[in-house]
């Protein structure tokens, strides 16, 4: 049975900008109740209140498992219980990754994989004692399939995309749901100093709106799935992986993939890069 998003109860972890505010954004026009969490307190409130509709911000540092409880307990305090988690706190370092510092990969790991099990764990537990709730993890087409340049990332992607087909299987018949959705390139601040080709451009690249669709889609079907956005992203995922690991290197290069995560500007991605070091907030 489908269910209906009016009056849904969603919380959506960094949700002060990009793809989680878009995400907030659609879910309130489309009836629920919203809480966003993120690290960035101030701007999460700011958005919160440009949303309106009785959206709620919360501090939320998502590497702090305490923090996380803590999160999710105000958040089932201030709507009234808890239908919904939206994993999609998360950082996109982009470089050599023998290049790429230990503290970046780090927090690469602790915000994109760790934050998502997490988040994942303390939601599914509560949903489990009730028998009902969903998790909806933001992953991302390079969780399915690979980019140079962008190794951790993918490693931890991955692994997300991983986590919701184990839990499919593991949760089945317990009425807590698990889906990942898996973004092309969402042009949003992580792909700040990237370029594609036309392409590339064409098929694998999205608006943060279109993500948000897509999450509010998954809710409504309320079961668990894995989806693409755009479709074609999902296409060539699956595409790539059933044909030999050096035809797929090869067909990667001359469409100009590996362009994306090679050719930087660095100086249009700096700013994006001193969040991702955790050197502003």
């Amino acid at each position: 049975m489908a269910r209906p998003l009016s009056g849904s109860r969603v919380a959506v972890t960094g949700g002060a900008q990009g793809i989680g505010r878009a995400i907030a954004e659609r879910l309130v026009a489309d009836g629920a109740r919203v809480v966003i969490g993120d690290v960035q307190k101030d701007r999460a409130e700011q958005t919160a209140e440009e949303i309106g509709a009785g959206t709620v911000a919360l501090p939320l540092d998502v590497v702090d498992a305490a923090d996380f409880a803590r999160f999710l307990d105000e958040a089932e305090s201030t709507l009234g219980g808890l239908d919904v988690l939206v994993n999609n706190a998360g950082i996109m370092p982009i470089g050599p990754f023998l290049d790429e510092s230990d503290h970046v990969t780090d927090r690469t790991i602790d915000i994109d994989l760790r934050g998502t099990v997490t988040g994942t764990k303390l939601a599914g537990r509560r949903f489990a004692a009730r028998g009902d709730g969903h998790v909806v993890n933001i992953a991302s087409v390079l969780g399915t399939l690979a980019s140079p340049n962008a190794a951790t990332y993918c490693a931890t992607k991955f692994a997300v995309v991983g986590l919701g087909q184990s839990l499919r299987q593991e949760w089945r018949g317990t009425g807590v749901r698990i889906s990942s959705v898996c973004p092309g390139f969402v042009r949003t601040e992580l792909i700040s100093g990237m370029s594609a080709s036309k392409a590339m451009e064409k098929y694998l690249m999205v608006d943060p709106e279109d993500v948000a669709e897509a999450v509010t889609r998954v809710i409504a079907k309320d079961r668990s799935r894995t989806v693409f956005v755009p479709r074609a992203v999902g296409v060539s995922s699956r595409f790539s992986n059933n044909i030999p690991a050096t035809l797929n290197d090869w067909m990667f290069r001359v469409s100009g993939g590996n362009k994306v995560t090679s050719d930087l500007d660095l100086a249009g991605r700096a700013a994006y890069q001193r969040r991702i070091e955790g050197l502003d907030r």
